[in-house]
């Protein structure tokens, strides 16, 4: 009989500390795992063995530590919490709650009728936006990579980076983008960052945005929106057109930068046209203000031919080119960049002088080698290829079982599409879903200011999901708007 653990062992029940629990699964029973782990917390819980006030593993740690899949702690997390076991606390984690125990008199006249929830069943395909196919990653080239960057006879290894990052790779990415994106750049204008938001937090501190407007897309991504407000920023959510953000609203709207995802608008996918890329840098010309261009996924486009960067249109240099390598390559790495214009880079070489560089050395050269070699090229090659033919059987799955039901939008690039539901709300749609094992996703929390319009939508990402996954999921979908 193969199991998970038996055993079970608890370390400080005080406000900071995490509770350590390691319940007995076992992976050869018909109970799915979600179910063992969700009725053995529960146990644990009403013999008093894990205590109001105890802080739970996080949903990684206890994936780690039990060797199961993360739908299996979060399902069982989810059910506990719903049934008012466990609480989740922003920022804070997940934690047993307090609850009121009945009387003696009270157990002894419930016994008998007292029967268990029935928990929700496991998920069998997750849309989830963000995952990208590791089927097809060469982790073979990487592992090599990354053994020739630490086998470099250089002292590189044991000092820090860079600040702006190594060298090395921001040549690589230089060559990159002019090649891909039309983007003209020197290495000298390119800062490796740890991630889109961590360029964001450093654009604030770089045009001294605190205090000051900043245009966004409405709706737009909800991840970058959050690290302008913490910096201080007003967001002036700025309307859609059908081919991108409205600059005329933009004219009006005393922003000192706009935030934009021209390539790919996140997340209903339209590309801003060619005309209003010449507004928009003209606003940007006119009022002074900059323009921070996310090219976060320009990689994968499957219809028509490739959409050059807005940065590359820019003759005043008032465009900030971010890119990333999370759908490109991998999330893990936590490796992007932005470009800056000249007249910039010397303000962040002042501001930010005493700040290190936070991505790894070794990632950074592993990276280069991987790129220098052609492996990148290689890469992205055969990833666009196959998410293209994923993209294909998703489309051709929504056609075939759901029909004028839905509205298909922003199908021509990108790791994700979103359904428009038509005289339907996305919320029941989602719960009738999951408890048939299908967990789709409400793109409401991209929009600033929620309206009726915003819940008629659902999120579809298939990035991470095989062929066979994704028709499975459509069909099921489709079989919950009946």
């Amino acid at each position: 009989m193969e199991k998970v653990t038996e055993t079970k062992s608890l370390i400080g029940t005080d406000g900071g500390s995490t509770v350590e629990i390691s319940p007995f699964l076992q992976k050869d029973s018909p109970e799915p795992l979600y179910s063992q782990l969700y009725h053995w917390i529960k146990k644990e819980i009403e013999e008093d063995r894990l205590l109001p006030g105890m802080k739970m593993p996080s949903i990684r740690q206890l994936t780690t530590h039990l060797k199961v899949s993360r739908n299996t702690v979060v399902s069982a997390y989810e059910q506990l919490q719903s049934e008012g076991y466990l609480e989740s606390v922003p920022k804070s984690g997940i934690w047993v709650a307090e609850i009121e125990k009945p009387t003696l008199h009270q157990i002894e006249k419930i016994h008998p009728i007292r029967s268990e929830c029935k928990p929700i069943r496991d998920v069998l395909v997750d849309f989830e936006y963000g995952n990208v196919d590791l089927d097809k990653f060469p982790v073979k080239q990487w592992k090599k990579c990354l053994s020739d960057a630490v086998d470099q006879e250089n002292s590189w290894l044991f000092e820090y980076s860079e600040k702006q990052g190594e060298l090395v790779l921001r040549e690589e990415i230089s060559s990159y983008l002019l090649q891909s994106r039309g983007v003209r750049c020197v290495p000298e204008q390119i800062v490796i960052t740890s991630g889109t938001q961590n360029s964001i937090a450093l654009i604030c501190r770089l045009l001294e945005l605190q205090g000051k407007r900043v245009a966004m897309e409405e709706p737009g991504y909800s991840g970058v929106r959050s690290v302008f407000v913490d910096q201080g920023c007003f967001i002036e959510p700025v309307p859609l057109d059908k081919d991108g953000l409205s600059v005329e609203y933009l004219q009006t709207s005393k922003a000192k930068a706009a935030y934009v995802t021209p390539s790919h608008q996140f997340p209903y996918g339209m590309v801003m046209s060619i005309s209003k890329r010449n507004q928009l840098l003209d606003w940007a010309y006119q009022s002074g203000g900059f323009i921070i261009e996310d090219d976060y996924d320009g990689e994968f486009r499957y219809r028509g031919q490739p959409i050059p960067s807005l940065k590359s249109l820019d003759e005043e240099e008032k465009v900030i080119y971010l890119g990333t390598f999370s759908k490109s390559f991998l999330p893990s790495v936590r490796l992007s960049y932005m470009v800056l214009p000249p007249s910039l880079m010397e303000q962040y070489s002042q501001k930010f002088a005493n700040y290190n560089q936070s991505v790894s050395p070794v990632i950074q050269w592993a990276l280069a080698i991987f790129m220098q070699s052609g492996e990148f090229e290689k890469h992205i090659r055969r990833m666009r290829k196959q998410y293209q033919r994923k993209h294909q059987i998703l489309l051709k799955s929504i056609e075939q079982h759901m029909g004028t039901k839905v509205k298909i939008v922003g199908e021509k690039s990108g790791l994700h599409i979103l359904l428009k539901l038509h005289n339907k709300s996305n919320n029941e749609l989602i719960e009738k879903a999951l408890q048939k094992g299908v967990k789709v996703y409400s793109p409401e929390r991209f929009w600033l200011r929620p309206t009726s319009e915003s819940n008629s939508y659902i999120m579809l990402g298939f990035g991470g999901l095989s062929s066979e996954e994704i028709e499975k999921g459509v069909k099921i979908l489709a079989s919950c708007l009946t």
